[in-house]
Formats: structure tokens, C-alpha cells, sequence
């Protein structure tokens, strides 16, 4: 993908870039006293026109009459202003009233038709889109939706991480999940990333945390949610935060430096790095001892026609480990994801255990 740097989009830009505005833009007089504040140290206001709520019957946005009063405000205290565009018809008034800056949001990412309907209605315009991971970790619908744009000639891209959808109940509303924006980011390493730590937490206590952990991840900025009076917002109220507290935040968070320059730095960076893969070998060789255990009790399963999947079994380790955790002072949440994944591979183990030994036997037979 060609893509064009930060800093040909906002000529000012300095690391973070910060994009913040209310939820939805209600009335001209909440949008006027949320962003009045914010003007001197916010580069983007952001705020949502349309709302696609997960059921009828909620707030919706405001609509066309919303952008127009993002046109009056601009006229009087010029800015830059970013909306969600969901539809072409979307598309076509955000451009019509002078909307600098689009981004796609997380239930739009997640289907590649309404992506390309929107690509081609932005197809020969010059804005910058930014592209929401999809609600659930799938790094390829989030890849795709970037490539559908930059096929039809936008090169002001950048993706937003606003976290992903879990069944299971969670610290955080979307929970990060941090590894799939890292590795998008590697793949695409001159992309934009921007965090948006208010769908990720779903509270305004987790903002500041949640803001400067994506700094020290090398994000190059945040999107965050603010409202001058977020107990009466007409949409997420809870994750709002005042103007006040939002400049807090911003004046505490702290840019990290992408590379190291010191040799004293580089040597002790390469001791400790050395000291992770030589973990990491023997966390895989745990693993390794692990998997022929499974395939010894997948064997003793089938020889004694007993199933595969024994619930007592499974919750004992889900009870028991959770508390080794903590002794060893690890995030029980991570360990529980991670005994998912080796559940998942040792019952697919086992079962090709089970398949392998009746294999055998149909074949002594022939």
C-alpha cells in the first residue's frame, strides 16, 4: 500500500496526534462547549453524525443538520473535524459540508461489501481515512478493509484500534487484545496506528492508562471521547470525559522514543534479549513435554473407551491455575486465554490420537 505520512496530512503534527470530540454531536451548543476548550491542543475534533446502534430504538445521531452545525462552528473558530461515514449517502454530505477527515468504523470494517461501496464512492478524493479494527480479531478483515481504500488511490490511511469483541466478560468493554494492531503494524510499519481508549475501556477511569500504554506501544496518537457534561451525552455517556480532565490526561501522557541510540542502552537491550529467547525455548519445550502427556492420556482414553472431553477435568484446571497465577504474579485473564488455546490443542491432539488408532485397526483388517 502507498501510504503518506502523518505530517503531510496535519502540517503541525507533532507525536501523539490527538483526535478527541464528543460521542455524537447533539446540538450546536454542546459541540460549541465540549471543543471550545480544546482547540489549543487538540489537532482533529472528531464527533458522531450517525450512530449505528446495536438495536432500534436508541439515539441515532443527529444527521444532516449535525453537519451543518460543524459548518457554522468551523466558520467561526476554524478546525479540523472527522466523522464515522458508514454509508455512500454518508459519504457524499460529509464531503458536501467540508468534513476533513472519515473513518470506518468497527461494524463497517467487518463486511467487505459495504467496505468496497464506500471505496468506490471515495474513489479520486483526497481525505484521509481511518479504518476501525472489525469487532472481532480477525487481522484480515482489518487488512482488507485498508487495501480496498488504497486500491481506489487513498493514501492517507491510518487504522484505529478500538478493540475487540469477547463472550466472556472482561477488565475492559472491547479488550485489546494488543498483539493484532502490533502485527499490523509490523506488517505495515509506515500505517498510522491511533488507539481509542474510550470503546476500548468502556469507562473514562481507564482513559489515561489505556491512552499512554499506546504510547509506549509506539502508536502515534489516540482518539478519545469527551463531553462537557457526559452525564446527560445521549450516547456513551459512561466513557466520556469532561474537556478538563481530557487536557489532564493529555498534559500526563508521555511519548516514548521508537529507537535506541546509546551503545550502553543497545548492549543491556541485547543481554535481556537474549535472556527472553532462551525463555521462550524452554516455555516451547514445557509446551513439547506437555503435548506427549496429552497424547499418553489420549491413549489411555481410547484404549479405555473413555471421551475425550472431561468437564471435571476442565474446570479443575480452569480453577486451579487462575490461582498459581497469581502466586507467580501473572494477569490470571492472560493465563486463562492462553489454557484456551492449550485445551483447544490438546483435545485436537487427543482426537488424532483417537483417529490414528482406529486407522490401525481398519487397516490390520483389510
Amino acid at each position: 500500500m502507498q501510504i503518506t505520512g502523518l505530517k503531510d496530512w496535519i502540517g503541525e503534527y507533532q507525536k501523539p496526534l490527538i483526535i478527541a470530540g464528543p460521542c455524537s454531536v447533539e446540538s450546536k451548543e454542546q459541540l460549541n462547549q465540549t471543543i471550545s476548550p480544546l482547540l489549543e491542543k487538540v489537532q482533529v475534533i472528531r464527533g458522531g453524525i450517525w450512530k449505528p446502534r446495536t438495536r432500534p430504538g436508541s439515539f441515532e445521531g443527529m444527521g444532516e443538520k449535525a453537519l451543518q452545525w460543524v459548518k457554522e462552528l468551523k466558520a467561526e473558530k476554524p478546525f479540523r473535524f472527522a466523522t464515522e461515514a458508514a454509508t455512500p449517502e454518508h459519504v457524499e454530505l460529509a464531503l458536501k459540508y467540508g468534513v476533513d477527515i472519515l473513518w470506518i468504523g468497527a461494524r463497517t470494517t467487518v463486511n467487505p461489501f459495504n467496505v468496497s461501496e464506500l471505496a468506490s464512492a471515495l474513489q479520486g478524493v483526497d481525505i484521509p481515512v481511518l479504518v476501525k479494527n472489525p469487532v472481532h480479531p480477525d487481522l484480515s478483515l482489518w487488512k482488507g478493509a485498508l487495501e480496498r481504500f488504497s486500491k481506489v488511490g487513498i493514501t492517507k490511511l491510518g487504522a484505529v484500534h478500538r478493540g475487540f469483541h469477547a463472550y466472556q466478560q472482561k477488565k475492559y468493554r472491547n479488550p485489546p487484545f494488543w498483539q493484532i494492531p502490533l502485527e499490523l503494524k509490523s506488517e505495515f510499519p509506515e500505517l498510522p496506528l491511533l488507539c481509542d481508549p474510550s470503546h476500548i475501556g468502556g469507562s473514562r477511569s481507564s482513559i489515561e492508562a489505556l491512552s499512554q500504554r499506546s504510547l509506549d506501544l509506539n502508536y502515534d496518537g489516540v482518539m478519545i471521547e469527551t463531553h462537557y457534561q457526559p452525564s446527560i451525552a445521549l450516547s456513551d455517556a459512561d466513557q466520556q470525559v469532561t474537556p478538563q480532565l481530557l487536557l489532564e490526561v493529555i498534559s500526563k501522557l508521555t511519548p516514548r522514543d521508537s529507537s535506541f541510540t546509546k551503545k550502553s542502552y543497545l548492549d543491556q537491550l541485547e543481554i535481556i534479549r537474549e535472556q527472553i529467547d532462551q525463555a521462550d525455548r524452554e516455555l516451547l519445550e514445557a509446551i513439547a513435554v506437555r503435548m506427549n502427556l496429552v497424547e499418553k492420556i489420549g491413549e489411555f482414553k481410547k484404549d479405555n473407551n473413555v471421551a475425550i472431553f472431561q468437564i471435571s477435568r476442565w474446570k479443575e484446571i480452569f480453577k486451579s491455575r487462575p490461582d498459581w497465577a497469581k502466586q507467580m504474579n501473572l494477569d490470571p485473564e492472560f493465563i486463562v486465554d492462553l489454557l484456551r488455546l492449550l485445551h483447544q490443542q490438546s483435545v485436537k491432539r487427543q482426537t488424532e490420537v483417537f483417529n490414528t488408532v482406529e486407522e490401525k485397526q481398519t487397516n490390520s483388517n483389510d
